[in-house]
């Protein structure tokens, strides 16, 4: 089978296609034939080893963190699926490789593709479905009448976290550019700030949560509008102790994390708000959650219209890293 690969990591985007065996699935796996696989900045973080210090890889590494696709083949302790399943999913943190034509996956990271959403779309939904659903819930424990801003929001997790945060019955508010406005609206958002034009530092204030999709360099705007006691979730800014004790790290990366976060744990706790950090895992339960969700709310992914093949995949790439998409970039197996 044809997959997408590097040797080792690289700050070039170079990756290449090969030849590899189709793997033989574990008992508690499935075999699922790739139809549409969703590239993301995680993916350039992947090829860069931005993120080994989470999970270094062994080389080669097959790349790709979500998929839609049908399954082949069925563990023998596997009860909840059959052949001929159509699933979708983020994979297992350690065990990525979308860019492949077949991939063996744990039965407990799939989902059954939402009925409203066909490959293409739903290949968009797993891994920003998941973080937004697990950002919510398990890191800032949001509540009914509660209020949240997503600087930044108006991308491809904002299209997913918006209804969803909805769905929960929080205030949304989401930060973008003018052409987004309307689309963001209509996906739930109450308040909306272009923000080459507004400075959302200067327009709202005591929000209880900020889920930050843009870095460090915005922490102390989103910190300022965050009232005390509240809590403030980034995507992207870097991990802290808090992180590598939640998801037991070895002591020695907890340490780390601990010194990589103080600068930002200290700015926030000045302020009597805490700071977390996500990295989105794989998590089948939580799948059946958001397509539920998904189904209800007829959340369905923008998709980038640039039809990109497994041996496109480095202008897939590419545009991820230094274009502007519009709506999820996927690779087409079908």
């Amino acid at each position: 089978m044809k997959a997408a690969q590097i040797k080792k990591y690289s700050k070039m985007i170079q990756v290449e296609v090969v030849d590899i065996p189709i793997p033989e699935i574990k008992k508690s796996q499935v075999l699922v034939k790739v139809k549409v696989a969703a590239v993301n900045p995680l993916d350039i973080l992947n090829i860069t080893g931005s993120v080994k210090l989470i999970q270094d890889y062994d080389m080669p590494l097959t790349l790709g963190n979500e998929l839609t696709g049908v399954i082949e083949e069925v563990g023998t302790a596997v009860s909840n699926f059959k052949i001929g399943d159509a699933i979708y999913t983020r994979l297992p943190i350690a065990s990525i490789g979308a860019f492949a034509e077949y991939i063996a996956v744990d039965a407990n990271a799939i989902g059954i593709l939402p009925k409203n959403l066909d490959f293409v779309t739903g290949a968009g939904a797993p891994l920003t479905g998941l973080t937004a659903y697990q950002g919510l819930h398990e890191e800032l424990n949001a509540k009914k009448g509660q209020s949240i801003f997503i600087p930044g929001g108006s991308g491809s997790f904002g299209q997913m976290a918006v209804p969803i945060a909805k769905s929960m019955g929080l205030k949304v508010i989401v930060s973008g550019n003018s052409a987004m406005r309307e689309r963001t609206l209509a996906a739930g958002a109450d308040q909306y700030i272009d923000y080459k034009t507004e400075n959302y530092w200067e327009m709202i204030e005591n929000v209880d949560f900020v889920i930050d999709t843009l870095g460090a360099d915005e922490f102390e705007h989103e910190l300022s509008i965050i009232k005390p006691g509240g809590r403030l979730l980034s995507l992207i800014a870097g991990p802290n102790k808090r992180f590598g004790e939640k998801h037991d790290f070895p002591k020695w990366k907890q340490t780390l994390f601990g010194l990589a976060g103080t600068n930002l744990d200290r700015k926030a706790k000045k302020r009597d708000i805490e700071y977390h950090f996500l990295f989105v895992r794989a998590d089948g339960q939580q799948l059946i959650e958001l397509t539920k969700m998904i189904e209800e709310h007829n959340i369905v992914p923008a998709i980038d219209p640039t039809e990109f093949t497994l041996n496109e995949i480095n202008d897939a790439l590419n545009l991820v890293a230094n274009g502007h998409p519009k709506g999820k970039v996927v690779i087409n197996f079908q």
